[in-house]
């Protein structure tokens, strides 16, 4: 499968339908994903990007169907990482004399992934490549996501091709954003910036306000994973600057993990003094024990405010709620208030644990936790309905 982006740039990648993890196991991918390549012809050919390495065969085939591949005269590797550059191996026992253009960073990182001496040709921001009637224009994004990464800008047609940054995982034979569900392709972006671009949030706003001064026309931004965006692609620069900015909507969300529900009936009534005071604030629960981390994440990056809650087990908290707590702390999250609640049998040291993860993690603890002996009465969850209420207050 290729398509036409313009009559000069084709999509030449591949859309992976059946992945369901990323980064491992660290991401999650309930919607697939797509690994964007893209074959420009001008008075030069250009390949922006390859594949990841389990498509690198099928890759190659179909690009032939495309071009002699002695006619590429230039390969553009905008990020080294492995779902990016992983059919270059094969791609450049074809062609091994071909300049790959890329960072300095890009050609330590490759040769480090390849251990391959290939015709690296280093760029940096302002650095040009005329290919007939389009110039290309480079431009670094060092750590939007890794040290590597880069972007680059197509006169004439004026596309920017924006590497990871904009994207999504999101499997769409539709492919334009114009085409595909709203919903969907929402939901996926704010995942995606959540989970892998928040700890960026300062050098993406910084990244895009150096390319808006620019001052370069924009018909489509070419992603690298997702979908590409055509209608009105201004749209997903400018929900990157609210999310960069601290961003919040108006949520509180509750995480725990329980061992025989005692802790989730504390979650559920503190929830419910939440409500009493505030109707109008989204109050969402999520046992971290049964829920998709990412998914957790994502709704904690919406979250004004964070409430987490766990059993005692073995003087310390159980490790769904600890291993979320671990993951914001790496990430990062600016401007959320956060309190502590659980339950226990005989030591009780819940609280004290996920008081002390939650500063680890930078969050502003507004208040002191509350954790109940066995399963909460009547009086027990009066206590918790309580605890919800002065949160909520403290908001």
């Amino acid at each position: 499968m290729s398509f036409k982006l313009t009559d000069k740039v084709k999509w030449v990648g591949k859309i992976d339908w059946e992945l369901r993890t990323f980064h491992g196991e660290e991401y999650s991918t309930h919607k697939g994903s797509s690994y964007n390549s893209y074959l420009i012809k001008d008075e030069k050919t250009v390949l922006i990007d390859t594949v990841w390495g389990p498509f690198a065969h099928e890759f190659i085939e179909n690009l032939k169907k495309e071009i002699d591949l002695n006619d590429i005269d230039y390969i553009i590797a905008q990020h080294s990482e492995v779902d990016h550059s992983g059919a270059l191996p094969l791609l450049m026992k074809e062609i091994p004399n071909t300049p790959i253009y890329c960072t300095a960073n890009g050609a330590k990182i490759l040769k480090g992934h390849y251990h391959e001496d290939w015709n690296f040709v280093e760029v940096k921001t302002g650095d040009t490549l005329n290919i007939g009637e389009s110039t290309l224009t480079f431009v670094e994004a060092r750590m939007l996501h890794w040290p590597d990464s880069m972007m680059t800008y197509m006169s004439g047609d004026n596309i920017l091709f924006s590497n990871d940054a904009f994207g999504q995982h999101y499997a769409s034979d539709l492919m334009f954003n114009d085409l595909v569900d709203q919903c969907e392709l929402w939901a996926e972006c704010i995942k995606y910036y959540a989970n892998i671009l928040t700890p960026f949030s300062a050098l993406v706003t910084k990244k895009i306000e150096e390319v808006l001064s620019f001052n370069l026309p924009l018909s489509m931004i070419a992603t690298s994973h997702g979908i590409i965006w055509r209608d009105n692609p201004a749209q997903i620069v400018e929900k990157y600057l609210e999310w960069a900015n601290s961003y919040q909507e108006n949520q509180i969300t509750i995480v725990y993990d329980t061992m025989w529900d005692c802790t989730k009936s504390m979650a559920e009534s503190i929830s419910e003094g939440i409500k009493s005071v505030d109707k109008n604030v989204t109050v969402k629960l999520y046992n971290a024990g049964i829920t998709d981390k990412n998914d957790i994440i994502t709704e904690l990056f919406k979250s004004k405010a964070v409430l987490f809650g766990s059993s005692t087990v073995n003087k310390s908290i159980m490790h769904a709620t600890a291993g979320i707590l671990e993951m914001i702390k790496g990430i990062g999250f600016k401007n959320k208030k956060a309190a502590a609640f659980g339950s226990y049998g005989w030591s009780g040291e819940c609280v004290d644990v996920l008081e002390q993860k939650i500063k680890d993690a930078k969050l502003e603890l507004v208040q002191e936790g509350i954790k109940i002996l066995w399963n909460p009465d009547e009086n027990g969850k009066a206590e918790c309905v309580e605890f919800g209420k002065r949160f909520a207050e403290k908001l």
